[in-house]
């Protein structure tokens, strides 16, 4: 598959995880009055919201012509799961320093 196949694909994937997860849990964590969550906890909680799109995984037909960027959405979407639970995904981990400081 070309790069220019999966540009759009790759933009989402760099966004995703700190724009719905780290977003969502930081309101999850405002609205119930924890300003110091543990940096697993935060983590978790945003791997919870990001793991709500993977439906996204099954978006396109199971054809042929598709077969490729199935494959490359199920491989970076494993792969964005992984950064996150390893603390590897520097989005995330700016955003829960954020959120600990300015909380």
């Amino acid at each position: 598959m070309r790069n220019d196949e999966r540009f759009e694909i790759e933009r989402a994937f760099d966004l995703l995880p700190h724009v719905i997860g780290a977003s969502w849990a930081c309101v999850w964590f405002r609205l119930n009055g924890i300003k110091k969550p543990s940096v697993e906890d935060f983590r978790s909680k945003s791997l919870e919201y990001l793991v709500m799109l993977k439906k996204f995984e099954d978006v396109f037909p199971n054809e042929e012509k598709f077969l490729e960027i199935n494959s490359y959405i199920k491989y970076r979407f494993a792969d964005e799961i992984e950064k996150i639970t390893e603390g590897k995904n520097p989005e995330i981990e700016k955003r829960y320093k954020r959120y600990i400081d300015y909380g």
